[in-house]
């Protein structure tokens, strides 16, 4: 077709056609690939089951759970780098900022300071943690 002929109401009636057409086969290409998904999803289990497992057994092996850290892996939106305080007893217990975890207020508690005094709690992370700066 030569475009160079039709005046400024038919190329926006092609235009027009044209969006038309690819939103169609935009939501076909959705249609589709969904379906594509469900079958891959059925072999999956079929394979799964073939070699004597349980889908339930394998997903987690296959998708691991996100941890709530996992954000340290993105790009931070600010440059700021903040301490963290990590439990001497357990390396798995880190605080940053924010609200006080559940494990930090029993150990607070356990050792005579009260979660709620911003005193104490200065006092507990530079006594009680060890402080990593960021």
């Amino acid at each position: 077709m030569e475009y160079a002929d039709l005046s400024v109401d038919e190329i926006r009636r092609q235009l027009e056609e044209a969006e038309t057409k690819q939103a169609e086969l935009n939501r076909i290409l959705e249609v589709r690939r969904q379906e594509g998904k469900d079958d891959v999803i059925q072999q999956i289990r079929n394979i799964i089951e073939k070699n004597g497992y349980r889908f339930e057994e394998i997903l987690p092996l296959v998708a691991p759970k996100r941890r709530r850290g996992m954000g340290a892996a993105r790009k931070l939106v600010s440059d700021r780098q903040y301490t963290r305080y990590v439990d001497p007893d357990n390396a798995d217990n880190i605080y940053v900022r924010g609200v006080l975890p559940g494990w930090m207020k029993q150990k607070m508690q356990e050792q005579g300071y009260d979660p709620g005094s911003k005193a104490d709690r200065v006092a507990f992370k530079a006594n009680s943690l060890q402080a990593i700066e960021g």
